[in-house]
């Protein structure tokens, strides 16, 4: 089988950055050649060239059973020998459905789509539609895909009219949307259609709600008429069995999930309130189509997972997460380096400061230092696979035991050593 470097130099001919994903170029980590993954299993993955990684990326949170977790691949070889696509309803559809409406209270119509991007599009679309307004309300660091609404970033100031993150996107797409910073509930007016949000902040880093905030901006677009939308694309079914909207007991008018409900396969799903989800085609007139939407073998996936995760599942991994948080905490605290590792639940966070940041602008701190490239490529080296990128966060899975958080731990006190080591010698 070709090395590491042997595929990442053809995929570079072929392939935009050689990645299908940017971040997967280690660029923001200081380059070097990507591990190629050939399987995986539980909590580990192994590259082409047959090295061992604990998993700490989990598909960015979606494989909150572990890689190839018995009961999925079982469901998925069950679905495929009946055929991977049609085109048509299939009874899948109505499983998953009614299993994510039981479980999210105030949920009462789903659409099936093929990605986070596309439920995030799609919600604020029909948010659009049903309330006849343009404006939309997003928060500064807040990723809710690529769609070119929502690829835009804050200027100076408290809130301004955005400026497009990408080439290629026009003014005339991002005229309508509004950034402010996470953590400030806005004064609304009645031309906000929509107000989108991360209930916890996962593309900063890890940045958890401030005490009033996700129930502020509920009692804001109630006042103004405006659609509140959940993007639970992360944190659907990572947080409790109800998502972040049972987990902090405030209900949006529509969410939005991804990850979790595929099992590992593609999947998007965006929902609300029945009143709102009865403007969507071909009921009502807001149009959203996908001809592998409800895809018969990802669905299975999700509802293979899906169903495997009780109360009980929700214990184990806050356990987890909070042990591996506090194991951190300690060996920095050991070399002398400053950190604080923020975790809900499931998500952990790694900031290079003394303090929790509550907003994108106080994340950046951390994100510019440099010194997670270092811990990156440290615990890498060592055999830990964390996220190549200072803005994500560590997904500990139901694979995961306490041998290997036990493990991490021992691995992150040499890693530490080097970031302080760093720290010494570039004078930070």
């Amino acid at each position: 089988m070709a090395t590491n470097k042997e595929l990442f130099d053809e995929a570079q001919r072929l392939i935009p950055g050689g990645v299908n994903s940017p971040v997967r170029a280690f660029r923001s980590v200081g380059g070097g050649i990507p591990y190629f993954v050939d399987r995986g299993k539980g909590a580990y993955v192994f590259d082409v060239e047959g090295r061992r990684y604990l998993d700490y990326v989990q598909s960015y949170g979606a494989s909150i059973l572990g890689h190839a977790d018995s009961d999925v691949v079982e469901a998925i070889t069950f679905a495929a020998t009946k055929g991977s696509t049609f085109g048509a309803p299939t009874p899948n559809e109505v499983a998953i459905a009614k299993l994510i409406t039981g479980r999210v209270d105030g949920l009462e119509m789903i659409r099936l789509c093929s990605s986070g991007t596309e439920a995030t599009m799609s919600a604020l679309r029909v948010a659009r539609g049903y309330t006849g307004r343009d404006k939309i309300i997003k928060f500064d660091g807040c990723y809710h895909g690529h769609s070119d609404a929502l690829l835009a970033g804050a200027g100076s100031g408290v809130a301004t009219l955005s400026l497009p993150d990408s080439a290629g996107i026009p003014m005339a797409a991002v005229a309508s949307t509004v950034v402010l910073p996470y953590n400030q509930v806005p004064v609304l007016d009645d031309s906000v259609a929509a107000v989108i949000v991360e209930p916890v902040a996962a593309n900063m880093n890890l940045v958890a709600p401030a005490a009033g905030f996700l129930q502020g901006l509920r009692d804001e677009c109630d006042r103004v008429g405006a659609v509140l939308i959940f993007d639970e694309v992360i944190t659907g079914f990572r947080l409790s069995m109800g998502g972040a909207s049972n987990y902090f007991g405030v209900t949006p008018d529509m969410w939005t999930f991804g990850k979790v409900i595929g099992g590992g396969l593609p999947i998007g799903a965006f929902g609300g309130r029945a009143e709102i989800m009865e403007k969507v085609a071909p009921v009502g007139p807001v149009y959203q189509a996908g001809t592998l939407s409800g895809n018969p073998v990802a669905t299975a996936a999700g509802i293979a997972a899906l169903s495997k995760l009780d109360d009980s599942s929700y214990l184990m991994l806050a356990g987890r997460a909070k042990a591996l948080a506090e194991g951190l905490t300690k060996v920095f605290s050991d070399v002398g380096v400053s950190v604080t590792i923020p975790y809900v639940e499931s998500l952990l966070g790694i900031f290079f400061l003394d303090f929790a940041p509550k907003n994108y602008e106080e994340s950046k701190i951390s994100g510019n230092s440099g010194l997670y490239s270092v811990f990156f490529n440290s615990m890498l080296m060592r055999g830990v696979a964390l996220a190549p990128g200072s803005y994500e966060v560590i997904f500990p899975s139901l694979a995961h035991t306490w041998d290997d958080i036990e493990w991490t731990i021992d691995i992150a006190s040499a890693a530490a050593g080097d970031v302080a080591d760093f720290i010494e010698r570039s004078g930070h």
